[in-house]
């Protein structure tokens, strides 16, 4: 019997798990280490999830612990197991485990994926932040234009009692406050809802995608970061990002998925650089020559223009995408700009807690607010951070509406931004082809 530990971030770690290790034999859990995502080190995997062989549960630990816990156990094997990091990271990271004496294993689709009865549709990305959302909810509105029961599985953001978090199932808004959801939890969910999607999430995919299939024609994969789908599919769009080129070459596992692609949607065509766009799609040709490319955009609307012309604006911005995104900017300053306000007030040096502690962290965020909110604590912080900055309103690029819950001193213009078709196959016609709708 084999020792291992899985690498990862309360997320494919978990999957890894469930559907290779658990009941596994051959092999024995030592424990999960945890990054990325505050406040999910020193939990427990829990015994209900963990199956007969672990009656007390697997420990998670701080990931920084990695080489110290492979020799005090005798570790023989630890499988990397989170995603949206850098092939130099990657390679940092496995050559400190085998200095330690463990070999490094990354799961491929094989060891990984799981098979549906239903068509699956996955959407990806190259990084985190390319615009996988908004493609989703574009897929999901041509389904229902078909007459077809969709059902959106989303990328697992396991945060809390991960025994209650086993199945969960998103069909209303109250079921958000129902299962304590975070700020980057309702981001995801609350769009689909308000569209009439049921949105699935939780920890155990298999038990999920079962309830799933129960009420759907087709599933939709709504991946998270730039990870691989937890099912194989059978039409597979990975969205890459033309302020990012290169990136779809440098990073684990977006570089894998657009090797997979079915499609290559470039999205942001209407606010990146010709040039960007014309050398992304030549990178995407030589690592996938048999992917089809389509070119989007995503383009801002605003609810209250007012509130931007001239004005001297705080912007916030979507929090995974600043942070392991790596990106500098969003939304919502493309927003700010295209509205024409008179300033965007930075608003690092009026930050508190753990938002000021992300701008040491992402050196590279600029003159806004990343939305992190992943406990009552962090939301806490978010909203000081707000309502500290001198502004005369709040530019709000984030999926869901702050103000639900947050109390914010100053008037608010929330943006939004969909899916816009721009050149390639229609992707109602892909649908058509891929799933034979």
């Amino acid at each position: 019997m084999r020792r291992v530990i899985i690498m990862g971030a309360a997320g494919r770690d978990f999957h890894n798990f469930n559907v290779y290790f658990r009941n596994n034999p051959d092999f024995r859990v030592i424990c999960f280490t945890a990054t990325q995502i505050p406040n999910i080190a020193d939990r427990l995997y829990p015994k209900e999830l963990a199956g007969k062989g672990y009656p007390r549960g697997i420990p998670i630990e701080p990931e920084k612990k990695i080489a110290q816990l492979i020799l005090k156990h005798e570790v023989d094997v630890v499988v990397f197991s989170y995603s949206d990091i850098s092939h130099n990271y990657l390679m940092n990271r496995a050559s400190e485990v085998m200095a330690a004496g463990a070999d490094f294993w990354l799961l491929g689709p094989k060891s990984s994926m799981i098979k549906s009865k239903r068509k699956v549709v996955s959407i990806c990305a190259a990084r985190t932040g390319s615009g996988k959302s908004q493609t989703t909810r574009r897929v999901c509105e041509i389904l229902h234009e078909h007459g077809l029961k969709t059902s959106v599985i989303r990328h697992p953001m396991p945060y809390g009692d991960l025994k209650e978090q086993i199945v969960q199932k998103f069909s209303t808004l109250e079921d958000l406050d129902k299962h304590k959801c975070t700020i980057e939890e309702r981001e995801e969910y609350e769009p689909h809802i308000i569209r009439g999607n049921t949105v699935f999430a939780g920890v155990d995919y298999g038990l999920i995608l079962k309830e799933a299939e129960k009420i759907s024609d087709i599933i939709v994969w709504d991946g998270g970061n730039n990870d691989l789908s937890f099912y194989k599919s059978d039409l597979h769009i990975v969205v890459v990002d033309p302020f990012r080129v290169g990136d779809e070459t440098n990073y684990h596992p977006g570089e894998t998925n657009v090797r997979m692609a079915d499609v290559v949607l470039i999205n942001k065509v209407d606010t990146a650089s010709r040039s960007s766009i014309e050398l992304l799609k030549k990178n995407v040709k030589k690592l996938n020559p048999r992917a089809i490319i389509l070119e989007a955009a995503s383009p801002t609307s605003v609810d209250n223009a007012e509130l931007v012309k001239n004005k001297a604006v705080v912007v916030i911005e979507d929090g995974p995408t600043l942070t392991h995104g790596g990106m500098s900017f969003g939304a919502g300053i493309v927003a700010a700009k295209k509205y024409k306000a008179g300033k965007i007030v930075d608003p690092k040096p009026y930050a508190v807690g753990s938002i000021k502690e992300a701008y040491v962290k992402y050196p590279q965020i600029g003159d806004l607010i990343p939305a992190l909110g992943y406990g009552k604590k962090q939301i806490k912080e978010l909203e000081a951070s707000i309502n500290n900055t001198p502004a005369d309103s709040i530019v709000m690029a984030t999926p869901v509406d702050l103000r639900k819950f947050t109390k914010l001193n100053k008037p608010a213009a929330k943006i939004d931004y969909e899916l816009e078709e721009r050149s390639g196959p229609s992707l109602d016609n892909l649908l058509k082809k891929y799933l034979r709708i």
